[in-house]
């Protein structure tokens, strides 16, 4: 994987969970790191621990990946070759879209629509340049059909992944491999405490990171975890759309 894609990856949204553990795995690949995430204290501490542990280098940097022209001004300021890109930043505010304020919608467009178009937009070039590269977006099971009370980060997430269903097949013969990772419930920080009680299927962040590693050049959409796979299948495939829209409605009632 180092000698296909490497010798850096960028990950935004990394400071914990999922992003922290696509770190662990490639700084474990050989990998040298760009890692990107709003909170500067936190993202530096996970740095200097995931330094301790691996002979790599790691390149930290505070930023909101809604800030698009914050964004532009570092990547433009790198000097270094994204081989991999890994966009994980996400913005989900759990509630009904009524009772959503304006700057909330605004920011699920700029972090999770916004943010990985630019992005993968801004390392392209360079990827194309030395024809060898990859790009993993995350989307989401929610994303599958209409998520009651996750409306708008639902959308974003069915956004990812028909984003990278297109780019992969673009992208093919420039030696670039794209794929949207479309994981159900995973034990983040942010998900114990929306949720009390585990999703049938929940991973660990780990496990979601070390099988879309695994699964990156193999097809554009990918969904880790049996059970998930399943439910992919019955939502999109056998169920009845409204009844599928019903069931999502169900599971997303006890978010808070």
């Amino acid at each position: 994987m180092l000698e296909k894609y490497g010798p850096c990856a960028l990950i935004a949204g990394a400071s914990e969970g999922l992003g922290a553990a696509y770190a662990e795995a490639l700084a474990g690949r050989g990998f040298n790191l760009v890692l990107l995430a709003r909170r500067k204290e936190k993202l530096e501490a996970f740095a200097a621990e995931l330094g301790g542990k691996y002979p790599v280098e790691i390149v930290t940097h505070a930023v909101d990946m809604g800030d698009l022209e914050a964004v532009k001004a570092f990547v433009g300021s790198l000097n270094v070759h994204i081989g991999l890109l890994v966009y994980n930043a996400a913005y989900a505010p759990v509630g009904l879209f009524k009772d959503l304020e304006e700057e909330q919608l605004v920011q699920i467009a700029a972090v999770n629509v916004r943010g990985p178009l630019a992005l993968t937009r801004l390392v392209l070039p360079k990827m194309i340049e030395r024809g060898k590269g990859g790009v993993i977006l995350m989307s989401s099971l929610a994303g599958t059909q209409g998520s009651p009370r996750l409306a708008g980060y639902a959308a974003s997430k069915a956004f990812n992944a028909v984003l990278a269903e297109g780019l992969w097949e673009e992208l093919k013969p420039c030696g670039i491999d794209v794929i949207a990772s479309c994981a159900g419930a995973i034990l983040t920080p942010g998900y114990n405490q929306a949720r009390a009680v585990r999703a049938p299927g929940t991973l660990r962040p780990a496990q979601v990171a070390e099988k879309t590693l695994k699964a990156l050049g193999k097809g554009p959409v990918f969904v880790p975890g049996g059970i998930n796979k399943l439910a992919r299948f019955f939502l999109m495939r056998l169920m009845p759309r409204k009844f599928a829209i019903k069931i999502m409605s169900v599971n997303t009632r006890s978010l808070n």
